[in-house]
């Protein structure tokens, strides 16, 4: 199908809109069926451009649907630019045949989508892969064994370790994989059925949050179309070989094409995006990073200049033998200073300050002389702490202002005086926590916060995690949670506070307090004196905090 004089239109509006120079040429949609080793065809969309060399070859493989505003934008921004693309619609979906079975197929059928590109006379041998999230995901699963044609990746937002983004708290995830469940249930419903489903989502779903067992308590939304939500909870442990489909951390080992890494402060899979730039890095691999402001919504959205500025400018160097696309390896946004910087390599030097929690619910870099006590705060399932922002997919997500939050009693909540001068956080800070608890089926979330002469909480990092329930009752237990990785600016006169509480819901699934049988509170008590928080900072560690 030829373009149309509305889809140019819209097309020069969308490039100006981006920031990105003029199209160069036109192209055309072609609807393409590719066969499978087990004999089901994928549907796909085959843009070619209008032009007598191209660049080389695109793959997008996605769950979602070839009509949605990322993969189409990116697909027709990157045909006017003279490459091939195939945006394709994943084993199950929209007009691809089998069933769908979410992360697990896309090893395989990515291996036939390449093998039978390699057939097509338009396929000059250049291959690269891009896209976020779920799209993300399919090109991981992919690169565990590279095709030879491959000469680059563009990643978004997206996971290498599904199991790890499920169940790597050693809760579930229940708020973002519920909802995720819940949008590809009803996602082929129709334009007018996918509408409905959106708005009345939370209402709908609070029922499946809010009911045990969370399986059962989903049957009602999910209406049998996601069977992947009770298979997930059934596996909750991290070495059943049953995740295995779900894994492809081999990827990292194997890879050696140059890499475009994008992620978010606030993104629920910014943790993997670090491992994964990390992991290349190490090895020698040409990895460039790039993380903004953004959730993982945001991602596509308000960064969607920087986003396909750089991904365009990515391809064309390396797929197409271009200009060097970046001047510095990495880029990264510094939350609080609200500014884009430029450096070498991640994280650039830091300096650890320590933090003391004090008696009087104080956060101090001055060692304590004694004793400071304990701080004790009671979790009840049956009402439980309500999740606030954060790096998750759907419901409260990104910086929000925690004063609510901070007010129930139970949350403890540590806090400095005003910052004499402005601190850079600079990685991830690591909290050692001294506790105890009255029942060993419990939870810890930790937070930090930044708070404004004003008073506004607003968060930058936090971590989750469910304790051993193996641990008898009343033992204290010495915990190091590293928290999120961040790259913010306490402004001078600003204070640090840090959040303690037994649970986060429904980001988090909570913990009963049992072994399934009824709900039961759990008592905290924190060992003040036994307990520090430690930041990595830029430059001088803070003056002294009293």
């Amino acid at each position: 199908m030829a373009m149309s004089k509305r889809q140019r239109l819209a097309d020069a509006a969308l490039s100006r809109l981006l920031g990105l120079a003029r199209a160069a040429n036109g192209y055309t949609v072609e609807q393409v069926r590719t066969p499978m080793r087990d004999g089901v065809r994928l549907l796909g969309d085959h843009l070619v451009p209008d032009t007598g060399e191209s660049k080389g070859t695109v793959l997008i493989r996605t769950p979602y649907g070839r009509d949605l505003p990322n993969p189409v934008m990116n697909g027709r921004i990157l045909a006017a630019r003279g490459y091939h693309v195939l945006l394709q619609s994943v084993r199950g979906t929209f007009g691809s045949e089998g069933v769908f079975r979410p992360m697990a197929q896309e090893a395989e059928d990515g291996q036939d989508t390449v093998a039978w590109l390699r057939e097509q006379p338009w396929f000059d041998g250049r291959l690269a892969t891009l896209g976020a999230s779920y799209l993300a995901w399919s090109q991981w699963a992919l690169l565990q064994d590279p095709p030879p044609e491959l000469r680059t990746a563009v990643i978004y937002v997206g996971p290498h370790d599904f199991r790890e983004a499920v169940f790597g708290t050693g809760a579930f995830t229940l708020g973002d994989f519920l909802g995720w469940s819940y949008q590809i249930a009803h996602q082929e419903d129709g334009p007018a059925g996918r509408v409905f489903s959106m708005v009345t989502s939370q209402r709908r779903l609070r029922p499946a949050l809010e009911g045990l067992p969370l399986a059962d308590a989903a049957d009602p939304v999910l209406l049998g179309r996601a069977p992947w939500y009770r298979e997930w909870l059934d596996h909750p442990e991290g070495d059943d070989p049953w995740w295995t489909p779900y894994r492809a951390g081999a990827a990292l080992a194997g890879l050696n094409v140059p890499v475009l890494l994008i992620g978010g402060w606030q993104d629920l899979f910014l943790d993997q995006t670090m491992i994964q730039y990390e992991a290349l890095r190490a090895r020698g691999v040409d990895v460039a990073l790039t993380v903004g402001p953004w959730t993982h919504l945001q991602a596509g959205l308000h960064g969607a200049g920087v986003v396909t500025r750089e991904s365009v400018a990515w391809l064309d160097q390396h797929l197409a033998d271009g200009p060097a696309a970046r001047k510095s390896p990495v880029r990264a946004f510094r939350t609080g200073e609200r500014a884009w910087h430029e450096m070498p390599a991640w994280p650039p030097a830091t300096e650890p300050a320590t933090f003391h929690l004090r008696a009087g619910r104080r956060l101090t870099t001055a060692e304590p002389e004694g004793p400071e006590g304990v701080a004790e705060f009671r979790y009840d399932p049956a009402d439980p702490t309500p999740s606030v922002g954060g790096r998750t997919l759907v419901g409260s997500m990104g910086v929000k202002d925690n004063r609510p939050l901070e007010a129930r009693r139970d949350v403890l909540i540590f806090t400095t005086d005003p910052l004499p001068t402005a601190v850079d956080v600079i990685g991830n800070p690591v909290l050692d926590l001294t506790i105890t608890v009255d029942n060993p089926r419990a939870d810890v979330f930790v937070r930090l916060c930044d708070v404004d002469p004003r008073g506004h909480s607003r968060n930058f990092a936090d971590q989750y995690r469910r304790l051993d329930p193996s641990v008898p009752a009343g033992e204290s237990q010495r915990l190091t949670l590293t928290l999120d990785p961040c790259f913010h600016r306490l402004p001078a006169g600003h204070r640090l506070r840090l959040q303690i509480a037994g649970g986060a819901f429904p980001r988090f699934d909570r913990n009963p307090g049992t072994d399934g049988a009824g709900l039961a509170a759990s008592g905290h008590t924190v060992d003040v004196t036994g307990s520090r928080l430690t930041l990595p900072v830029a430059a001088a560690a803070p003056s002294t905090i009293r």
